[in-house]
């Protein structure tokens, strides 16, 4: 896919859209938004499912211990630094004690997510848990029976794996995210710019 020109132009009042965000609940309890952040010219863009409470407290996406894992991952399996790729989550602000986004919530945010997507143009979307499964490709779909394969839909490449969260629970989780992160690898050098 061809490099936009302008997304620097383009971004910042998307930004401050998603920033002074007030279409649901969520935004009631909220200290920071966190919009996502990361090269804007990525052709990898990671999609979690939403602020923990450090994320809230510094409006970063993935900066807590699922944060820390991610960025290891990132950095061993795809030889790539944090800074080269996207990271963003369905819901912007954090759901009150970690609990799941409400369908409504992530409705509420899905044309901040889109919008991302369609500014960025990433050849390749890595979906981290079954919350941004059951958004960007099918609701009915379990994350452990397609982790580690690859989903087409509108000329990106979606991968879904495990959310480092719960690798963070369970050692045999953490096992297929890293299985799944040398796929993903070989998916990088074949499908991306970054590859190159």
């Amino acid at each position: 896919m061809a490099i936009q020109d302008g997304r620097e132009e383009l971004y910042p009042s998307l930004r401050k859209e998603i920033l002074e965000c007030q279409k649901c609940r969520l935004c009631e309890r909220r200290l920071k938004v966190v919009p996502g952040e990361g090269d804007l010219y990525s052709s990898l863009l990671f999609v979690g499912e939403g602020p923990g409470q450090r994320e809230d407290q510094q409006g970063r996406p993935f900066i807590g211990p699922a944060g820390n894992l991610l960025e290891s991952l990132i950095q061993s399996s795809l030889g790539l630094k944090r800074e080269q790729v996207y990271i963003t989550n369905i819901v912007k602000c954090r759901p009150p004690e970690n609990r799941d986004p409400l369908p409504d919530e992530v409705e509420a945010c899905h044309p901040y997510l889109i919008a991302q997507i369609g500014l960025i143009a990433p050849d390749l979307v890595c979906i981290l848990g079954r919350h941004s499964l059951h958004t960007l490709l099918n609701p009915e779909w379990s994350i452990t029976a397609v982790h580690g394969k690859t989903f087409r839909k509108d000329g990106i490449l979606f991968f879904p794996t495990f959310h480092p969260a719960a690798a963070l629970r369970s050692q045999q989780v953490k096992e297929e995210l890293s299985k799944d992160f040398q796929t993903l690898r070989l998916l990088v050098k074949k499908e991306t710019r970054l590859g190159d």
